[in-house]
């Protein structure tokens, strides 16, 4: 593991510190909005592609209506939240290098274009056709701006509360196109999302020490050893949820050919090598180890291939 040491720290500083001074409006509005953090709403995929119903045009133009939907929804709450959390967010390391915090954009600039993307998300879900997934997108949009106001501030609500917000997004992608989600599925979901989400936690605590708290409340109620235990219990789940599911569905294909099975393999192998990344000291920005980590990246290509297999050729 390579820990930078207080220069090279300083000298990242400064160099996020002269990218903000040379950031124009109009890259601001962009970053603002994280389109990294789009590849989360990817999990709309998720039930229509195991249905799979992906290969006809309809489903597959419901799905991608649903994921621009997302993205836009998402982005809209970013707005709001940097907005709500601007002050708290200028003594953090590195989100006060975000746009709103660093004045490239006005907080009631950031209000008014995240209620718009909010509205344009609604109106792109209700292209579905499915009033559900116009349902959905409001209840995570309402879940997410409370937490912002509130329930951020609670102790183990606040894990629950990020979880939540990916079983939504896998939610809408069935809803959108009419498929039902396996009850073992839907447990995946919500045990691999807060594994996901207690690993980011565990990552924060890590990384910032004692002045956690300062720049997220909760971290003063959490320790390690807590956290740890809550990723030891999601984690277990998780595998086991997969593999009820993976084994429930290959029962149900009545084929004699062993994808989904054998798909536990790399699913298993990505939540360990997760878990190492997490003890390494990394995992604060889960959206960038995904990006960076090109053994998670060939295990997702691997799995998406047998899987993929399972669905299309039984």
């Amino acid at each position: 593991m390579i820990i930078d040491s207080p220069t090279g720290a300083r000298s990242a500083a400064d160099e996020a510190e002269r990218a903000v001074s040379d950031m124009s409006l109009t890259r601001g509005l962009v970053k603002e909005a994280r389109p990294l953090q789009w590849a989360k709403n990817a999990l709309v995929f998720a039930a229509p592609g195991a249905a799979g119903v992906l290969d006809n045009w309809p489903e597959l133009g419901k799905a991608l209506l649903a994921f621009v939907a997302f993205c836009l929804a998402a982005s809209g709450v970013y707005y709001w939240n940097d907005s709500l959390d601007v002050d708290a967010d200028r003594r953090h390391p590195i989100k006060r290098f975000r746009p709103i915090a660093a004045g490239v954009i006005g907080v009631r600039m950031g209000q008014v274009v995240g209620s718009l993307l909010l509205v344009g998300g609604c109106g792109i879900g209700a292209l579905t056709g499915r009033w559900e997934t116009v349902g959905i997108l409001a209840i995570y949009v309402v879940s997410t701006i409370v937490y912002s106001l509130w329930l951020k501030h609670v102790a183990v609500i606040d894990l629950v509360v990020v979880a939540s917000g990916f079983v939504l997004r896998a939610a809408a992608g069935a809803v959108a196109v009419d498929v039902v989600m396996s009850k073992w599925f839907v447990l995946c979901t919500t045990f691999g999302s807060l594994f996901i989400v207690t690993g980011k936690r565990y990552a924060e605590l890590r990384e910032m020490g004692p002045e956690a708290h300062e720049v997220r409340r909760t971290l003063a109620a959490y320790s390690t050893g807590y956290l740890r235990i809550v990723l030891t219990l999601a984690c277990s789940a998780t595998v086991i949820t997969y593999c009820l599911w993976a084994l429930e569905t290959q029962e149900l294909a009545d084929t004699g050919l062993p994808f989904y099975g054998l798909s536990i393999v790399p699913m298993l192998t990505a939540l360990l090598r997760y878990a190492l990344v997490l003890e390494n000291g990394r995992g604060a920005a889960p959206e960038e180890v995904f990006a960076n980590d090109r053994v998670l990246q060939l295990l997702g290509v691997v799995w998406v291939v047998i899987f993929g297999l399972g669905v299309y050729l039984t």
